[in-house]
C-alpha cells in the first residue's frame, strides 16, 4: 500500500474524534479518515482544551476512537516555560486517557523520538529506555507514561520524529522556500533521523485503529517514522534534487554552528519491530514518501517557485 492509498474499512470503524485537527497532522488525518468514509469529528485548539476533564469526557462519549494530535510543538520555547508544556503534554493527555477509559474508547497518542536519548548507534527498539534531553522531551514522556496507566489494553502511543506536510512549517517547505531566496544553504548534517510525511503518518494512524478495534493489534508504544535513516543535510539534498535544483547548493554543517536554547537529539532513528504484531510492515523508505510528497499540489508549488526564484 502506498502513502496514499486508503485502508479498506470495516463495518465497525465507528466514530473517530481527532484532536489537534488544525495541526498539520490532525488536517492530513481528516482528510484520510473522510476518504476512508469513517465518520469523525475534528477538535480544534479553540475548540477542546484538553486539560479541562468535563469537555473532555463530552468530547469522547460515543466515541470508537480517539486519535491525540494536540500538543505544544514549541521545543526551545519549553525550556522556559516547562510548566505550560506539561500542562498541555503531560496533564492534558492524562485527562483524554481517563476520557477514554471510561468511554471505552481506543486513544492513540501521537508522541515523539525526543524522549529518548538520542545517544544510540542502532534503531532505538519500541521498549527502549526513555531519557529526554530537554523540558519538551519530558513533557512528552509524561503523556506516554499517563496513556500505559490508564489504558494498558486501550492505549496506542505512536512516536514520529522528523515531520513534513502540505498543511503546516516544516523542514522540506523551509529549503524550498529558502532556494529562491540564497544561492547556498548550510544544513546539518550530524544529527541523524527518519523524515516523515505527515500524510503517511495518517494513513497508518487510520490503518493502526481499525486494526485495534478488530482486535489484532496490542496496545503500547509504536514507532510512526519512515524506513531508512539520513541526516538534515541529505533531506535538503534530496528535496532540491526531486525539486529540480541543484543538490550542490546545500553544504554540510554542523550542529554547532546552530546553537539552541534546548538540545536535540544526535539519533533519532527508531526501529518499527511492533508493527508486525499489528499485522502491518514499517512506513515507506524516506526517499519514497518525499518523491510522492513533493508531487503534492502545495509542494509542487513550492518547488516552481524555488526554482522561478532560483539564482543558482
Amino acid at each position: 500500500m502506498t502513502a496514499s492509498a486508503t485502508p479498506a474499512v470495516p463495518s465497525a470503524a465507528g466514530r473517530w474524534v481527532v484532536t489537534g485537527a488544525a495541526g498539520m497532522l490532525g488536517r492530513d488525518l481528516l482528510a484520510v479518515l473522510e476518504d476512508a468514509g469513517i465518520e469523525a469529528a475534528g477538535l480544534r485548539r479553540a475548540d477542546l482544551d484538553v486539560t479541562d476533564a468535563a469537555a473532555v469526557r463530552a468530547a469522547v462519549e460515543g466515541a470508537a476512537v480517539v486519535v491525540n494530535c494536540a500538543a505544544w510543538t514549541d521545543v526551545d520555547g519549553a525550556e522556559t516555560a516547562e510548566d505550560a508544556a506539561t500542562a498541555v503534554n503531560g496533564t492534558g493527555v492524562r485527562v483524554l486517557a481517563a476520557a477514554c477509559a471510561d468511554a471505552g474508547a481506543r486513544l492513540l497518542h501521537v508522541s515523539t523520538d525526543y524522549v529518548l536519548p538520542g545517544d544510540a548507534s542502532e534503531p532505538y527498539r519500541e521498549d527502549a529506555e526513555t531519557g529526554p534531553l530537554n523540558a519538551y522531551g519530558r513533557s512528552k514522556l509524561a503523556g506516554e507514561r499517563a496513556v500505559a496507566e490508564l489504558l494498558p489494553q486501550d492505549g496506542y502511543t505512536v512516536r514520529t520524529a522528523w515531520l513534513y506536510g502540505e498543511h503546516g512549517p516544516n523542514f522540506v517547505a523551509t529549503m524550498l522556500k529558502l532556494a529562491a531566496q540564497r544561492d547556498t544553504l548550510d544544513v546539518v548534517d550530524d544529527q541523524h533521523g527518519q523524515p516523515t510525511w505527515s500524510r503517511a503518518l495518517a494513513h497508518r494512524l487510520v490503518e493502526l485503529g481499525l486494526a485495534a478495534l478488530a482486535g489484532r493489534a496490542p496496545a503500547g508504544v509504536y514507532h510512526g517514522t519512515a524506513s531508512g535513516r539520513t541526516t538534515w543535510f541529505g533531506l535538503a539534498r534530496e528535496a532540491y534534487r526531486l525539486a529540480g535544483l541543484d543538490p550542490e547548493r546545500i553544504r554540510p554543517t554542523t550542529s554547532a554552528a546552530f546553537v539552541r536554547p534546548a538540545a536535540r537529539p544526535a539519533f533519532s532513528v527508531l526501529g518499527h519491530d511492533r508493527w508486525a504484531e499489528a499485522g502491518l510492515a514499517p512506513l515507506a523508505d524516506w526517499r519514497e514518501q518525499l518523491a510522492e510528497a513533493l508531487a503534492t499540489p502545495e509542494f509542487t508549488r513550492l518547488a516552481a517557485g524555488a526554482r522561478e526564484g532560483s539564482t543558482g
